[in-house]
């Protein structure tokens, strides 16, 4: 891949950000079709994240920002517009900024990309008991995607069960005929298991629930682009154990549609890119 003057920038903005993936999968799939574009990491901290975004918004060959932990509430107060779906869940993953308008542009593809990332594994979510942990900007979303996918119960868990309550609240509605309700962290009787908390970041970090709740066969899903104590107890007990990564895979391409970059790959390809904990 070749920078040049003609090269439309996408970056990734995370804190911390060691841990992110974007960048390698994204920049492989536009090399391998030629595309002139490439994403960089921006490690931006909370207090910030408003002078970024007001001076990125005159970078002409900005494509767009990924955004993720723990950016993706705090950019709607950015944004001018929001696709329905960033409305709904009230986070986004993705801004472009819109001159002809003079705003950035917010939209969340978390819980589609992790749908899809879990169909492309030969996974379906229809009748099965699915517990979500975490209900922070991804898991808003992805709360979102599964109760599209017709479970037979989802059960929504956050060490904050009032802010769980509240994400009930908000996409109950828009699931009708779904079961939608609140519970503990613990895996008993579910089928698929999902973390989309921060747990699993950073080295060392613990598994969001208790392990000894895990069993042989369910599903066990992480939202964190790395190896993690979860995912290692999932193997270690005969679960069924799904990478972050795929989570991504899901999606690259609507992230590169979405900055008007005519990636046609849904997939990256090649291994997974994870780091052994």
């Amino acid at each position: 891949m070749e920078i040049d003057g003609n090269t439309r920038l996408v970056g990734i903005v995370a804190d911390p950000i060691a841990h992110v993936r974007t960048p390698q999968l994204f920049n492989a799939a536009m090399a391998r079709q030629g595309l002139n574009a490439v994403c960089v990491p921006l490690h931006v901290g909370a207090p910030q994240l408003p002078a970024l975004l007001a001076g990125l918004a005159g970078c002409q060959n900005l494509a767009g920002l990924v955004v993720t932990i723990p950016h993706k509430e705090a950019v709607v107060a950015h944004c001018g517009e929001l696709t329905p779906a960033a409305r709904l869940v009230g986070a986004a993953n993705v801004l472009r900024w819109d001159g002809a308008r003079g705003h950035w542009v917010g939209g969340n593809l978390d819980g589609d990309g992790f749908v899809a990332g879990l169909k492309e594994r030969g996974h379906g979510l229809a009748g099965k008991r699915v517990l979500l942990l975490g209900a922070g900007g991804a898991g808003k979303a992805i709360a979102y995607a599964v109760g599209r996918e017709h479970p037979a119960e989802l059960v929504l868990h956050n060490r904050s069960m009032a802010r769980a309550e509240e994400v009930l609240a908000r996409i109950a509605p828009a699931l009708p005929g779904v079961a939608v309700r609140t519970g503990a962290a613990d895996a008993a009787g579910f089928d698929v298991v999902i973390n989309a908390t921060a747990l699993g970041l950073r080295y060392g970090d613990p598994a969001p629930l208790p392990v000894d709740s895990l069993r042989p066969g369910m599903l066990v899903c992480e939202a964190v682009m790395r190896d993690t104590a979860l995912l290692a107890a999932a193997r270690a007990c005969g679960a069924l154990a799904h990478a972050g990564q795929h989570m991504l895979d899901g999606q690259l391409a609507a992230i590169a549609r979405f900055f008007g970059l005519a990636l046609q790959e849904r997939l990256a390809g090649g291994a997974p890119m994870v780091e052994k904990a």
